[in-house]
């Protein structure tokens, strides 16, 4: 079964630059790849070492006013970037 088959939630090619911030890190930000109901995928072009389950707090930049933190999960990794789930999906799974 390929991974397309495999979604969930249909992505949206999304370009948005997102602040992420992990436990282990200072808060960097990044651009967005695509987005859905589920979460987003950001693309990652410098160091920002993360592993599958683990959890960062994610905020939409460039806004007229701030956007919310959101808590997300890894759950996912390529050469290119994360996956990333919201919280709240993660937990209903």
């Amino acid at each position: 079964m390929s991974d397309a088959e495999r979604r969930e939630h249909i992505r949206t090619a999304l370009n948005a630059r997102v602040s992420v911030t992990h436990p282990a890190h200072e808060p960097q930000v990044f651009a967005t790849r695509d987005i859905s109901d589920g979460g987003i995928f950001i693309v990652v072009e410098n160091e920002f070492s993360s592993e599958i389950g683990d959890r960062v707090q994610v905020q939409v930049q460039g806004l007229p006013i701030p956007a919310p933190v959101l808590e997300m999960v890894v759950v996912r990794k390529t050469v290119d970037g994360y996956g990333l789930q919201f919280a709240e999906a993660s937990i209903a799974d």
